[in-house]
């Protein structure tokens, strides 16, 4: 084999090794990619069923039900609400009438949390949830119009 014939499998060889290791990366990332939906877009059926992904809003006030580890509650985005299962003990900062982030899963009618983040402090809302509550308010006064 000549030299030039050498140098062009070496680099073949290379590109295929980048190719395969950037696929697996990739791959790797993409399960591991958490999105996050608002209620209005669970309603209209955009939030995945088979993966794990976020829903923030805030708590409505006079929905949180507390069944021994079992917290029952919903998420409003002042449009849309869905109903939140959660089983553990719920932050200190969570309570109703407040923004909170849930992680988890759709299942049977309802939002199965994982996990659930509530905010700092009474000034603060994640960043995703407030620009979603602030979409779900422009939506819905463009539809009264």
């Amino acid at each position: 084999m000549k030299p030039r014939h050498k140098r062009l499998a070496l680099i073949l060889g290379a590109v295929v090794v980048l190719g395969v290791a950037v696929a697996l990366v990739l791959n790797a990332f993409r399960s591991n990619l958490v999105f996050f939906y608002t209620p209005t877009q669970i309603v209209r059926g955009e939030a995945p069923k088979d993966r794990a992904f976020r829903i923030g809003g805030l708590v409505k006030a006079g929905s949180l039900q507390r069944h021994d580890l079992v917290a029952h509650f919903i998420v409003t985005d002042t449009v849309n609400e869905i109903e939140v299962s959660y089983r553990g003990i719920l932050p200190d900062l969570f309570k109703e009438g407040r923004g909170v982030v849930a992680e988890g899963k759709l299942g049977n009618g309802q939002f199965v949390a994982s996990e659930v983040l509530a905010k700092h402090d009474e000034n603060y809302m994640p960043p995703e949830a407030k620009a979603a509550v602030d979409q779900a308010q422009k939506t819905a006064r463009t539809l009264q119009k």
